[in-house]
């Protein structure tokens, strides 16, 4: 079916927001890839598992650097949360649930629907993710929930369900591992990702994902508020750096953009004072017959435009 004229319209404004076309990368390799990068993650978070000392200390730094910047308590947030055994039980499965599986969902969908932005994304969060590990070796720091003068309390424990059990140095999770939150890290991702790789007006609504994950990290006493602003840091510094693919969308829509708006010849009058040129739409002869029609149309207009009486 021939496009509408309001179609033809929108088509270079939707050229430039959407990527130029991607070929998608091979199946298998991505999976080994993301598979490797996350094994490594979770190799060098068990590496700096057991720094109990450090953490404690680190801990009471950036109690002491919040308080500095006036930045709101974190008990004092959980203490209004606790006051709604719904809304904590909620916030607990949220933290529990949907941080590893969004962001697995997240990918997959990226891959498959928008290939032009995932290789954008899956480079940002191993750039994200890398950082943070790094952070995790220099800086292991222990939980509000850990941290006793806060006298906190580990929600998952105590309404469910339950993520982490007592600190052990040997274990695969590090409890340790908080600066910097990557919760918090890849919620922004996702909502940033969906947000440039999408055209809904609703797609703002993806914002949820992160301030829910913030105030679920907070409230249930596994971060601190700097946690998630480092993760947030982080995150801008790799996104000033690895830029989303528009801009070769553009340039790829100003390419193909002489070739769908070139002229077609035609022998159509638009201004009698200038001569048409005779295109490859119709024969020579209809076009010398049709520009001698409009002569003597306009010689026969003449007198009779010299003749109209004049206002006085």
């Amino acid at each position: 079916m021939p496009l509408t004229r309001a179609s033809k319209m929108l088509r270079p404004l939707r050229d430039r927001q959407r990527p130029a076309p991607s070929p998608r990368p091979p199946l298998i390799r991505e999976l080994l890839l993301v598979g490797a990068l996350y094994l490594a993650y979770k190799l060098g978070r068990r590496a700096a598992n057991g720094q109990f000392d450090d953490a404690y200390a680190n801990a009471e730094r950036v109690w002491d650097l919040e308080r500095f910047l006036r930045l709101p308590s974190e008990a004092a947030v959980q203490d209004l949360v606790l006051h709604s055994e719904a809304l904590i039980r909620f916030i607990n499965v949220y933290y529990a649930t949907v941080h590893f599986p969004a962001t697995v969902v997240f990918l997959i969908w990226m891959y498959w629907r928008r290939p032009g932005f995932y290789v954008w994304i899956r480079w940002t969060i191993t750039w994200l993710t890398g950082a943070a590990l790094v952070l995790h070796l220099l800086v292991p720091l222990a939980p509000p929930r850990l941290f006793r003068p806060l006298r906190m309390i580990d929600t998952g424990l105590e309404y469910g369900p339950a993520v982490y059990d007592k600190p052990d140095p040997n274990s695969m999770a590090n409890q340790f591992a908080a600066m910097p939150s990557l919760h918090v890290g890849w919620a922004v991702l996702i909502a940033v990702g969906l947000i440039v790789a999408t055209r809904s007006r609703l797609r703002w609504l993806w914002l949820l994902h992160p301030l829910i994950t913030a105030l679920a990290v907070v409230a249930t006493a596994h971060h601190y508020w700097m946690d998630g602003l480092v993760a947030c840091a982080i995150l801008g510094t790799v996104l000033y750096f690895l830029r989303p693919p528009l801009r070769a969308a553009a340039s790829a829509a100003r390419a193909a953009a002489p070739a769908s708006n070139r002229r077609v010849p035609t022998t159509e009058v638009t201004d009698p004072a200038r001569t048409p040129e005779v295109g490859a739409v119709g024969s020579v002869g209809d076009g010398d017959r049709e520009i001698a029609t409009l002569r003597k149309k306009q010689e026969l207009a003449a007198p009779e435009a010299g003749l109209a009486p004049k206002d006085h």
